[in-house]
């Protein structure tokens, strides 16, 4: 495999200097282009995306400190290296301030010119490929939160609202909905995605355990405090700090917590040295606060500071177009994940997957799928390999029946009465019933609706132009 090339902006003005480090420099395997005057550094960037820039500081026009600035704004994945002469040394730090890697002081050794471009290319692919790790997370972190129903959308389009501020988010939903998905999307999504995302458990940790846990401990502050120890919400200074499960915290740690939210302060325990932070706080909980407060277990102006902006997770049984979903999903990267081949479902187990009310909601879907996969290890999935409680409505899931007007594989067949029935007339109700479901599974798209039926779009718009359900003006392309 040819290994690209590295690449230098050389800007100097001195032309025999300039040709003798362009030379040194592609001997030694590097790609060069030179410029003598500082302004056209920024076009050169975008035509010759450089790995690096070598500039001097004092040029005519334009000095070294601006054209590094220029170039940072252009691409801050440039890593920038200031050429100095005694007595500029001061100059040489404003350079840096601006965004250089480092400088270099005239006269300068072939070999130590080597030697710092070598720790710039390093500095610079490792900066290039964070970047591309935190865009990778970002895309990943909202593609996480699967689904097509219209709950799931609203929920996305809250999170890019919303991401990228510092208002408080409340999460509020069963256990298993996908709090933490959330409060990480809402993390990645933002500024600080750069920065700490930081998660703690409150319903996990003993109260005695949490506090220390939470805001740290100074040396010597109780019995084997043999070290300083920095908390959570120290670690996450600068990125986010997720409260999980916050309605179990005691009424004398939720006062500290409310003293964080409004004054971005605390001392850890055993200490008197008060601590800033800079961090955006996202809680979840299971329970509902309101009534919590009412009962007096939960502090009324804590949960005002937390419930700024609420975000409320559906459970699974209330948005059921998103089983087959998101069931596909976990087959599919759980497959992968431990090496078996599983092709899918059978139509009448997505039937039990959309009609069963999912007491654990997604969490129970996915763990349920691992068991499957990893017990079958190949080919389809059937109603055999589904647990029995699934099928007869035992130990705590339960099997719901179908919308009203709904026609699934669950419906027991119907019975003909003895005066007979208009076969035509049943026959296409039956289709229309189907038409129907089939949108309403896909939020109306007319496309999709055809593939879940398996016909021909146009197909399906003349059956709906015949049905009435549709304008028979609406044309194949509408």
């Amino acid at each position: 495999m040819v290994t690209a090339k590295r690449k230098v902006l050389l800007v100097e003005d001195n032309e025999s200097v300039c040709e003798a480090v362009s030379e040194m420099l592609a001997m030694a395997g590097y790609e060069v282009k030179a410029l003598d005057r500082g302004e056209g550094a920024v076009e050169m960037v975008k035509d010759f995306a450089p790995d690096i820039l070598l500039t001097d500081l004092k040029l005519p026009g334009m000095d070294g400190i601006e054209v590094v600035r220029r170039v940072k704004e252009t691409d801050p994945n440039v890593a920038c290296i200031v050429i100095t002469g005694y007595g500029t040394v001061e100059s040489a730090v404003d350079a840096m301030k601006a965004g250089a890697f480092t400088y270099l002081r005239k006269p300068y050794e072939k070999d130590e010119l080597l030697v710092i471009l070598d720790k710039a290319y390093e500095v610079h692919s490792l900066t290039k490929e964070n970047r591309s790790l935190r865009r990778e997370m970002k895309r990943r972190s909202i593609d996480a939160i699967l689904g097509t129903s219209e709950a799931i959308q609203n929920i996305r389009d809250i999170i890019e609202k919303v991401a990228d501020t510092d208002s408080t988010v409340l999460i509020l939903g069963e256990s298993g909905t996908g709090k933490e998905l959330v409060a990480r999307a809402l993390h990645y999504q933002s500024s600080r995605s750069d920065k700490p995302f930081v998660p703690i458990n409150c319903g996990a940790i003993p109260e005695d355990l949490l506090e220390s846990e939470l805001f740290g401990y100074e040396k010597g502050a109780f019995t084997g405090a043999i070290a300083t120890k920095i908390g959570r919400i120290e670690a996450a200074d600068g990125g986010t700090v997720f409260l999980d499960e916050i309605g179990d915290m005691s009424p004398a740690l939720q006062v500290k917590i409310l003293r964080v939210l409004q004054e971005k302060e605390f001392e850890r325990i055993g200490g008197r040295k008060t601590i800033q932070v800079d961090i955006r706080v996202v809680a979840a909980t299971n329970q509902d606060l309101e009534k919590a407060v009412a009962e007096r277990r939960f502090r009324e102006d804590l949960f005002y500071r937390l419930n700024v902006i609420p975000i409320v997770l559906p459970p699974l049984r209330e948005r059921p177009e998103d089983v087959t979903l998101l069931a596909d999903h976990f087959v599919k990267t759980i497959s992968e994940r431990k090496g078996k081949k599983i092709t899918g479902f059978a139509p009448e187990v997505l039937a039990v997957f959309e009609n069963y009310d999912w007491p654990g909601n997604v969490r129970e879907l996915e763990n349920l799928i691992e068991r499957l996969v990893v017990l079958k290890g190949s080919g389809r999935i059937g109603l055999k390999d589904l647990p029995e409680r699934m099928l007869a409505g035992r130990s705590g899931g339960q099997l719901k029946p179908p919308p009203a007007g709904e026609l699934t594989a669950a419906r027991a067949p119907f019975t003909i009465p003895p005066e007979g029935v208009d076969f035509n007339a049943l026959v296409d109700n039956f289709e229309r019933e189907l038409i129907l479901t089939a949108l309403r599974r896909v939020n109306g798209v007319k496309k999709k609706a055809a593939d879940f039926l398996r016909l021909n779009r146009t197909t399906l718009i003349e059956k709906m132009k015949r049905k009435g359900l549709i304008d028979e003006k609406e044309t194949v392309e509408s």
